[in-house]
């Protein structure tokens, strides 16, 4: 990739930025303020992130949640993907959910109010709030994943085998020293039903 980044319009996140340092440490600094039910408001921004996919492609989504016994939880859907574009030397970009703010959310809490009735910040919470994340990415045309830690890409984009399917998985370990045990799960899924009737 060329040292100056693509001039891609800018819908939810910054294409000029793979990584936003500051705004990192601006959670982790605050996870209360960002994170005011816990684990169970990262899952739902992760919940929010996937009900976005199905509502691109105006159907039903299917959306998947698994709690972990190392204390991790993953979230599937069968979505897009996320937005993976190409540059000038035909490289994979793909847009920073992860590592920087969502330009629609972060600084409007007033946007939108999670099941949990707290704001709506963005993936970037999810992922600086976590010991490491891995996303998986899968597009119609490539797949591939990659590994955060407090949201610092530790990993390129690795190529993954063609499933011949579409869809994100996101899992993450929410940092120990910051949350307890994860919540229970029928109190997620009528939370989530009702908040996000387009996923299932």
């Amino acid at each position: 990739m060329g040292n100056e980044a693509p001039a891609w319009h800018n819908t939810t996140h910054d294409w000029a930025r793979a990584v936003d340092a500051a705004h990192l440490a601006e959670i982790r600094g605050k996870p209360t303020a960002f994170a005011p039910t816990g684990v169970l408001h990262l899952v739902l921004e992760v919940l929010a992130y996937a009900a976005d996919e199905a509502e691109s492609k105006g159907r039903v989504g299917n959306c998947s949640v698994e709690w972990h016994a190392d204390g991790s939880v993953s979230v599937s859907d069968d979505g897009r993907g996320t937005d993976t574009r190409y540059d000038e030397a035909g490289e994979p970009v793909k847009k920073p959910v992860m590592s920087t703010k969502d330009l629609r959310f972060f600084d409007f809490p007033q946007a939108q109010t999670l099941p949990d009735g707290h704001p709506r910040r963005g993936m970037s919470v999810v992922a600086a709030l976590s010991t490491w994340l891995v996303h998986t990415n899968r597009r119609h045309d490539r797949s591939w994943t990659q590994r955060y830690e407090h949201g610092i890409p530790v990993t390129g984009l690795v190529p993954l085998e063609e499933q011949g399917s579409t869809g994100t998985t996101v899992h993450f370990r929410p940092d120990p020293a910051l949350f307890s045990s994860p919540p229970m799960f029928p109190a997620l899924q009528i939370r989530v039903g009702a908040a996000h009737p387009g996923t299932s």
